[in-house]
């Protein structure tokens, strides 16, 4: 079954740094109101998989930390 979907363009070292969370974050602690929010960031890291090369590499990863983290002005 074909569902519709929607294409988000995101900087790659944003994808990256979200990637790298995702995978290190165990999403039974994160606080959910409902199970289809586990559910979505499940699936948000499974594209993540998909889109990333296997190459995303920890240099890659604590460079695009930095990248993200400067200027944020907050």
């Amino acid at each position: 079954m074909d569902l519709p979907t929607v294409t988000v363009k995101l900087w790659r070292a944003d994808a990256v740094v979200l990637f790298d969370w995702l995978m290190e974050t165990d999403l039974n602690s994160v606080p959910i109101t409902h199970p289809a929010q586990k559910q979505a960031l499940a699936d948000l890291l499974s594209v993540f998989e998909q889109e990333l090369p296997y190459t995303t590499d920890a240099a890659e990863i604590a460079s695009a930390k930095d990248e993200v983290a400067k200027d944020m002005g907050w």
